[in-house]
């Protein structure tokens, strides 16, 4: 089974910036590919950005290109989403999804509980 818990998120001025963090439970001889979604009030859930296994193959939503960095600490099982110049469009609640991927298979779709982020005008 595998845990996933995200935390950073909190309230910001248009313009501000805020750091997301995701950790997901430790799984030996496994390494976890990563993705942030969101999904804000009456809107479908949308994928942001996600991070592959060997740190170094991101990809980026349109909408956040150039203002949003994903990153990972291999060691910690933990992921990072570096948001800057945060507008109210960006308000939603933001969800860490962690793929585990073993020798025996690929263990994906484990999501957190999510962790809310609201930019005020």
């Amino acid at each position: 089974q595998v845990q996933v818990v995200e935390s950073g998120g909190g309230s910001v001025q248009d313009g501000g910036s805020l750091t997301l963090s995701c950790t997901a439970s430790n799984h030996t001889e496994c390494t976890y590919e990563w993705m942030w979604l969101r999904q804000a009030p009456g809107k479908e859930r949308e994928w942001v950005s996600s991070i592959k296994s060997d740190g170094i193959t991101k990809t980026y939503a349109d909408s956040v290109k150039g203002r949003f960095t994903i990153s990972q600490d291999i060691a910690k099982n933990r992921m990072y989403l570096q948001m800057t110049s945060l507008t109210p469009e960006d308000t939603a609640m933001y969800y860490c999804r962690a793929d585990l991927v073993c020798g025996s298979g690929w263990y994906p779709n484990n999501l957190g509980q999510g962790t809310q982020v609201t930019v005020s005008s």
